[in-house]
């Protein structure tokens, strides 16, 4: 039986990029998900867990960086998605410009 697997990348316009209250969000959302969900910077990586504050906010993602995700689990594409979104949403704070659509999307 085969795992369900997903991968997208999106550009975050966030002014303050991917620190504290973004991060906070994106974990927490990341939580909802049974799939194990990954992030980085760089398609080739390194992954974290995006599941975990830490983890996440020491990526120190800059406004105008690219975010790959890719989650391996039944939800995959639901978990890579709603997080692609989150993002494009510029984490729903008011204060920030709307993002691009998602540069790259696909599934295995």
């Amino acid at each position: 039986m085969s795992t369900k697997r997903a991968s997208s990348s999106v550009l975050m316009t966030h002014p303050v990029g991917l620190h504290a209250r973004p991060s906070v969000k994106l974990t927490k959302l990341a939580k909802t998900f049974a799939s194990r969900i990954e992030l980085a910077l760089d398609e080739a990586g390194p992954w974290v867990d995006a599941k975990s504050i830490v983890k996440v906010m020491a990526t120190k993602a800059p406004q105008n960086a690219v975010l790959h995700f890719r989650a391996e689990g039944d939800d995959a594409e639901t978990s890579v998605d709603a997080l692609v979104r989150l993002v494009e949403r510029n984490f729903d704070e008011a204060h920030a410009e709307p993002s691009e659509t998602a540069v790259h999307a696909g599934a295995d």
